[in-house]
């Protein structure tokens, strides 16, 4: 089945802008920088979440799905972007979150769980103990007659990655009308789904600019182990060869910091410098650290004022309220 004829069910706002960001390319002295806004999606506050979940969505739709379980932190983009799709599907929506106590403070994305209705079951402790609360709900659901549908953390399958085949295809044609030749593109990295969308969606499209994740958790060569996996699961969907070899995929793990979820000095710093410069807001767990690490190349010297650049922003802006105690406000 070919990428048009995938199923999908439309949740987002598109195309999403393609901003030129005159000020912080002033800020930074070069290369011309622009903003692909996937923070602008739409869906309850938008995100990258939100391609993905058009076609998770329908396909829990088509294998008769009546509700949604999926996985995250308390802080939870990908929870907040699923918990509105079920409801524009017409399904219930359970959240397995990760929490450092059994009742986290309500706020940031949260809050917005709770007001769209999902039934969130906080889980302190790791990935096993995650598991056994997913197993357990999707057990009680069956019992109960219910068809749940498991989405795995952020979509990282080969399912919610076409999102990001679609993405590239939008893309191309951004660059094409306003005649933009990149040299690399940056975003941030951890389950591999968006990375591996993109992969496959720039071979396809004929893009052919630097894809560089900047990991927001693990070190370099599970990262790109991960990114490899899911463009391998799209590529097979797709009926087409793996377009990249493992080697390839480039997951930069030096702006990481003490680990997940947890805010660096410079992710903050690059908060307050895109706040200042384009009044776009960053979230301190994702955007904030793939965009410390394109600041770090760019004053390293990597590109000429004259070559261009992307910043993927993929949202999650809800966090921020979530972090307001280490926020540099001045």
């Amino acid at each position: 089945m070919g990428f048009t004829d995938q199923p999908r069910m439309r949740f987002a706002t598109l195309p999403t802008p393609l901003q030129f960001a005159p000020r912080l390319t002033e800020a930074l002295g070069g290369p011309n920088i622009y903003l692909k806004r996937d923070d602008l999606t739409g869906l309850a506050m938008g995100g990258n979440k939100t391609r993905k979940l058009e076609y998770l969505v329908a396909d829990a739709a088509a294998q008769g799905a009546t509700h949604l379980i999926t996985v995250g932190a308390a802080q939870s983009n990908h929870a907040r972007q699923t918990a509105a799709a079920a409801r524009l599907a017409g399904m219930e929506c359970h959240l397995v979150l990760n929490a450092k106590s059994d009742d986290p403070d309500v706020q940031g994305n949260l809050l917005l769980d709770k007001l769209l209705g999902a039934t969130v079951h906080v889980v302190v402790g790791g990935p096993e103990e995650r598991q056994a609360k997913v197993d357990e709900v999707a057990a009680d659901l069956a019992d109960s007659g219910a068809v749940p549908y498991f989405i795995p953390g952020g979509g990282s399958n080969g399912v919610g990655s076409l999102g990001y085949v679609g993405a590239m295809l939008e893309l191309s044609h951004q660059l094409w009308t306003e005649g933009i030749q990149p040299k690399a593109m940056y975003f941030a990295a951890g389950g591999g789904g968006t990375h591996g969308g993109i992969i496959v969606g720039a071979k396809l499209f004929g893009l052919n600019f630097a894809i560089n994740g900047v990991l927001v958790e693990g070190k370099s060569d599970a990262g790109v182990e991960r990114a490899y996996r899911v463009t391998n699961w799209t590529a097979d969907r797709l009926g087409i060869d793996n377009p990249v070899a493992q080697s390839d995929i480039v997951c930069d793990d030096g702006h990481v910091g003490e680990g997940y979820g947890i805010p660096t000095d410079e992710g903050l710093a690059a908060i307050t410098l895109l706040a200042q410069t384009e009044g776009v807001l960053l979230d301190p767990v994702y955007t904030s650290k793939a965009f410390a690490g394109m600041v770090a190349d760019i004053r390293d010297g990597l590109y000429t004022a004259d070559d261009t650049v992307i910043f993927l922003h993929t949202g999650g802006s809800p966090a921020l309220f979530a972090q307001r105690d280490i926020l540099p406000l001045g």
